[in-house]
């Protein structure tokens, strides 16, 4: 299959990262699986089938610098170009009291959720300024909670939030390269990490409830369509959520 368009995800292997990269696969995208365990991104490329795609798996520590700038060069080393990015990789803290919660938990989120939204932001900047034609487009995983937070939910909050801050600065310093940045706020997709929602969550009024999801590949769409508009429009920021959790009221 011949592409267009070169897309490096991170947080490849599963969840909402792995849908995303499927999706863009089987779209026509040449596509960069990222994540920490290659036998967890070999597997996700796998469900592809066949040698029609093209798509790499390259292991990545989104907090580390080194492995962020190994993950680019690898991009450009096998298909020239980056023309998207869409910073998916994330962490949550164990739950906990906000006064209980361990300082190595909070460093952790902020780590994978603003730091390694940081390096993989600026890695695809000094790609996209360069190449030819240039520009390109990020879209960074925001979440609900980027607007409003879950009880003991300090740590994922508080990097959500800053994400937002991220992609307006991103979406501003990219202009003078062609580079678009915008962002998806997601609300409930049904991956692993949010199968405990059918069986009840902690509500704002102290109380635990079940909470409806919706299918992941409606966030993989969404992303798609971001992924897909020319560089003259950009997607500054989409929501999508399951219709009936409690975001509109939350509190």
């Amino acid at each position: 299959m011949s592409t267009s368009k070169v897309a490096v995800v991170t947080g490849a292997g599963s969840g909402i990262g792995k849908s995303v990269a499927l999706t863009l696969a089987r779209n026509g995208y040449a596509v960069v699986f990222a994540g920490r365990r290659r036998d967890a991104l070999e597997a996700a490329i796998a469900e592809l089938g066949g040698d029609t795609f093209q798509a790499i798996a390259v292991p990545t520590d989104v907090t580390d610098p080194a492995s962020v700038t190994a993950l680019f060069e690898s991009a450009k080393e096998k298909f020239g170009r980056v023309d998207v990015l869409f910073n998916n990789a994330g962490a949550f803290s164990p739950p906990a009291l906000l006064e209980d919660l361990a300082y190595e938990d909070w460093m952790n989120v902020v780590n994978v959720n603003l730091t390694g939204v940081f390096l993989c932001t600026q890695a695809a900047f000094r790609v996209m300024k360069e190449q030819a034609p240039r520009g390109g487009r990020i879209i960074n995983n925001g979440s609900i909670s980027a607007y409003a937070p879950r009880p003991n939910s300090i740590a994922y909050t508080a990097t959500k939030h800053a994400v937002t801050g991220m992609t307006k600065t991103t979406s501003l310093d990219g202009r003078k390269y062609d580079i678009a940045c915008g962002q998806i706020d997601i609300g409930n997709a049904l991956t692993d990490r949010t199968e405990r929602m059918e069986r009840g969550v902690p509500q704002a009024n102290g109380s635990v409830a079940p909470e409806p999801t919706m299918d992941v590949q409606h966030v993989a769409d969404a992303v798609l369509y971001m992924a897909g508009l020319p560089l003259e429009a950009n997607v500054q920021f989409m929501t999508v959520m399951a219709t009936k959790m409690p975001f509109v009221g939350r509190g």
